[in-house]
């Protein structure tokens, strides 16, 4: 019960806009009380709870029932059009199938740990640490995702029901999946991804998280929760860790003047978008501000495939662009299960 407590009250509090602080002052009690409450070590007297409820205008008993299922939280939302609510009743199906899967099969995730004090930038670097990728690229970011606890599935999404993303945890049975629109280019899937693993990774027990097709946007990160500014720091950290671009344009390049095919080189090196790898040498300072307007009007597509004779990470898509990709581990449950228990 404190767990679940702990969690609805981090929920409505962050809801509401208040932080742990504004709200210990408020009720009288102190802000480490009510952090404890919130990660589960410590349960408030009936009297504490009364003043907690109180002010967050909830009646006592929201705190001390059971949790909602995540996507009945999501499908009560009245501001979702049907056309969302559709994708996200295709997503529990799919969702639903994989836990019986892994029933059946006895072959259960485990979960990456859970961060909670460190900063976008040091959490990427700590998770890649812990991953033992160091600061290399990564390959296929969905193989390795899923196989850290975050169960993945692409699908294209009409443009009507605005998902980039979704995130929803199974409290009960501790299992957690995304959701990554297929419609988008792969390397912004790549990115979208790793901004869902962040929310695993630290928004877990937050509810469920439905992400628009403009939040990896940067002008449009603000107007949303600050959860969603976090998620994206640490998702470019993750999948371009600075030490190795700095590394790479020191040894390989040599030259604090980047061209734009020096550009275009490290984007595919790291497999992701043009446009976020020209925000990030701009941030760094190796590309003047007159200079980043300059590549930004170039045909990047068209400059890269005359360069190189393909595309990496931008303009192309997933071989199952307009199907639903279902990840390898998935398929694999389904024949084991199969051949469990032929039809």
């Amino acid at each position: 019960m404190p767990v679940k407590l702990g969690v609805k009250l981090r929920r409505i509090r962050e809801s509401q806009g208040l932080t742990q602080e504004e709200l210990s002052k408020s009720v009288g009690l102190s802000s480490e009380f009510i952090s404890l409450i919130e990660i589960g070590k410590r349960a408030p007297s009936l009297i504490s709870l009364r003043k907690i409820a109180g002010y967050l205008k909830k009646d006592i008993a929201y705190f001390l029932t059971e949790h909602e299922n995540a996507f009945d939280i999501l499908l009560q939302d009245k501001k979702l059009d049907k056309r969302t609510k559709y994708e996200i009743k295709k997503f529990r199906s799919y969702c639903d199938d994989y836990l019986k899967l892994e029933e059946i099969t006895g072959k259960r995730l485990e979960n990456a740990p859970q961060y909670h004090t460190l900063s976008p930038e040091k959490m990427a670097e700590e998770e890649r640490r812990r991953l033992g990728i160091g600061d290399e690229p990564i390959k296929d970011v969905f193989l390795l995702l899923e196989m850290n606890g975050l169960r993945i599935l692409r699908r294209s999404i009409s443009s009507e029901a605005q998902i980039s993303g979704l995130f929803v945890f199974y409290e009960a049975e501790q299992a957690a999946f995304a959701l990554v629109n297929n419609a988008q280019p792969i390397g912004q899937q790549a990115l979208m991804a790793a901004h869902i693993y962040c929310h695993y990774l630290r928004d877990r027990t937050a509810g469920p998280i439905l992400d628009n097709l403009d939040i990896l946007i940067d002008e449009y990160v603000p107007l949303y929760h600050p959860r969603e500014k976090f998620a994206q720091e640490f998702a470019l950290n993750f999948m371009l860790p600075q030490k190795k671009l700095k590394y790479i344009i020191f040894k390989e390049l040599r030259s604090k003047r980047l061209k734009f095919e020096d550009v275009i080189f490290l984007k595919r090196y790291f497999g992701i978008n043009t446009a976020v790898m020209l925000k990030t040498l701009h941030k760094l300072g190796y590309i003047p501000f007159h200079k980043f307007n300059e590549f930004s009007e170039i045909d990047h597509l068209a400059y890269e495939k005359s360069l190189f004779g393909n595309l990496i990470g931008d303009g192309i898509f997933s071989p199952g662009r307009g199907k639903s990709i279902s990840s390898d581990r998935y398929l694999s449950l389904g024949v084991t299960t199969y051949r469990k228990n032929p039809v």
